[in-house]
């Protein structure tokens, strides 16, 4: 069926409401490509960022984690002023 055989059936008013149509559906795809190259670069730059997030969560630190004590400090040990805290004493929250 040609586009004349469908006027001649269908009047104007069809063949305008297809010719629309068809016209909407490419201006649709014509702003979709944007979108998904956007879409794309920022899966992209998400992957990277997380990549660096994961390298540095799993390496193990460089210098001491406890800035406040020493590394010999572990239960029981002592300060300049005696013991630092007791073995048996409770944080009740």
């Amino acid at each position: 069926m040609s586009t004349f055989d469908v006027l001649q059936r269908h009047g104007t008013a069809a063949l305008l409401r297809f010719a629309g149509a068809v016209l909407l559906f490419l201006a649709l795809h014509l702003v979709r490509i944007p979108l998904v190259l956007a879409a794309r670069v920022l899966e992209l730059a998400l992957r990277r960022v997380d990549g660096y997030a994961t390298r540095q969560a799993s390496t193990p630190p460089k210098g001491p984690v406890n800035q406040f004590f020493n590394d010999s400090s572990s239960v029981g040990a002592t300060g300049a002023a005696g013991p630092m805290w007791r073995e048996d004493s409770r944080v009740y929250a």
